[in-house]
Order: structure tokens, then C-alpha cells, then sequence
């Protein structure tokens, strides 16, 4: 994710990095190319005589406009069905952080092993987002869980769920112990329950993609404007048609294309989700609230 100044108009509208330009540059440059074939075409008929000034292939710019509006129409809503599933997973990462501090804190009042506890909560999450990044393996939450618990959730199909049955099994351990009653047990199944629920919400995310029938009319509709585009600009704006055609292909491809980057946020591009950020973060305050029950315990003593 990239941090900026939502103040700095200047800066944030000349970036080159994080925009949708050198995802759609290409495609740029072969309409602005294609446009200036076409219009070298007319001017060359007009001067022939093959071509009239008001007559070149006949399209109804009054239809065209009419497409132009649809596509616009349907390239706004796929902008909000991405912008609804980036936020929807921020909104699972945020349940995530808040889940993991109530489980450590809870844990750090009533038991004395919540340093335990605190490294679980951070292997699972950090298996999460490699899972989410496209990586089943274990690296980097390695070094939180025990070696059992590597050995085991290293078969499952998803590690992330093996090292929530671990937490569970904390829980159930320091019950049978007598450390927590079973009221205290029930509230914190139901915390684990909510990391796993905010693992599946993200697995949904990242494994329901748009329908392809819309994504795929959404392209072929924008091809067919804008291949049209050029035969109706040239015999009303000259050699500026090229640059609109640049102008209107930049806005068409870069929209669709930002549209495409932000349907997956838990990817490693510029704009998604910051997710190390979040197991950062999730790392830090667990440890600070299972290491606060010994502060106090080294105190009373």
C-alpha cells in the first residue's frame, strides 16, 4: 500500500508509481498510434476526393455517444465491486488485530502462560498472509511456534487452520488445568472463532473473483469504442483527435485497470493491503500484552 499526502494535489497527480499509467501505457500508445493511422487515412481521402468532409464510414456520433455512456456506466460499477472487496478485507485484517489483542489481553488477566498464547496468535496470522500472498509453507512463523505444532499444521492443506487448532488447544489445556472455568474458555472460542471467521472472509475474497461473462463484456465493449472512437473524431477535430483518443483510452484502460488491482487486496502490488504491516502489528501489541502479566507479577513479588 502506498502512503501519501491526500493534501498533496501536485504530487499525487504527476506520481508515476502506484498509478494505472504503466499498466495501461501500452494499450495507449497502440490507439494513440491507430488514431493517427486513421486520421492520416481521412486527410489523405479528403484530398483524393475519395472522401467528403462530412461523410468518412458513416457512424452516428449520437450512438456512439450512447456506448460511450454505457461503457462508462458499467466501468463505474466494477470500480465499486473492486473498491467493496479491498475494503471488505481490510475490514477482516481490522477484526483480525482488534480479535488477536482481546484473546493475548484476556489471556495475559487470568493465565500465566499468555507469552505462549501471543506467539500463536502471530504464527497464525503470518501463515495467513503468506497463504493469502500465494505461499503454503511455514517460513517466517517458524520462529513463534513450537515444533510440534510446525510438524502438524505443515500438512494441512492450509497451515493457518492447523495453528487454530493449536490456539484451541491452548485454551483447552489451561482448562483442564483449572486455570480458566468454563465461562472464560466459551469467550474465548468465541475469539478464536472470529480470527477463523476473518481467515474465511478472506479466503472469499481471494478465491470468488468478479464474474468473467462481466469482466470480459466490460473489455470488449471499451475495444469496440475505442476502435470506433478515431472514425468519429476525425471529421470534427482534425489532428487533435489523436490526443483525445490518448486522453480517453488513458481514463478507459487506467480506470478498468485500477479496477484490476484492487480486486485482490492481499496481493504484493503497489496498492494492495499492507499486510505485513498488519502482522507487524499484531506481533507487537500481543507480546506487549502477555509480557504486561509479568511486569506485575515481578512487582507484587
Amino acid at each position: 500500500m502506498i502512503e501519501y499526502d491526500r493534501y498533496g494535489w501536485w504530487k499525487t497527480t504527476f506520481s508515476f508509481r502506484g498509478t494505472a499509467l504503466p499498466l495501461s501505457l501500452s494499450r495507449v500508445v497502440i490507439f494513440l498510434l491507430y488514431s493517427i493511422m486513421i486520421q492520416a487515412i481521412y486527410e489523405l481521402g479528403l484530398d483524393t476526393g475519395v472522401f467528403t468532409d462530412k461523410h468518412f464510414l458513416g457512424i452516428d456520433p449520437a450512438g456512439h455517444a450512447v456506448l460511450g455512456s454505457l461503457i462508462g456506466f458499467l466501468i463505474v460499477f466494477r470500480i465499486n465491486a473492486s473498491n467493496a472487496r479491498y475494503w471488505e478485507g481490510r475490514s477482516h485484517w481490522g477484526s483480525l488485530i482488534n480479535t488477536s489483542r482481546n484473546l493475548v489481553r484476556f489471556a495475559s488477566q487470568y493465565t500465566s502462560s499468555a507469552a505462549e498464547l501471543a506467539n500463536l496468535v502471530t504464527g497464525y496470522v503470518i501463515c495467513l498472509r503468506r497463504l493469502l500472498q500465494g505461499q503454503r509453507d511455514l517460513e517466517e512463523s517458524e520462529i513463534y511456534l513450537p515444533e510440534y505444532v510446525c510438524r502438524r499444521a505443515v500438512k494441512f492443506g492450509n497451515p493457518a487452520t492447523g495453528v487454530s487448532l493449536a490456539i484451541s488447544e491452548w485454551v483447552h489445556t489451561n482448562f483442564r488445568n483449572g486455570t480458566l472455568d468454563s465461562t472464560m474458555v466459551r469467550h474465548m472460542e468465541d475469539l478464536v472463532c472470529r480470527l477463523v471467521d476473518a481467515q474465511g472472509g478472506c479466503e472469499k475474497i481471494q478465491k470468488t473473483p468478479l464474474p468473467f461473462v462481466y469482466v470480459s463484456m466490460v473489455k470488449q465493449l471499451i475495444l469496440i469504442y475505442l476502435t470506433t472512437l478515431p472514425v468519429v473524431l476525425c471529421e470534427r477535430c482534425g489532428w487533435w483527435s489523436p490526443v483525445l483518443m490518448a486522453a480517453i483510452s488513458m481514463g478507459m484502460f487506467g480506470l478498468e485497470e485500477a479496477s484490476v488491482e484492487i480486486e485482490d487486496p492481499f496481493g504484493t502490488e503497489d496498492n494492495c493491503l499492507d499486510l505485513l504491516a498488519c502482522t507487524m502489528t499484531i506481533a507487537r501489541d500481543t507480546a506487549q500484552l502477555a509480557s504486561g502479566h509479568v511486569g506485575r507479577e515481578s512487582v507484587s513479588s
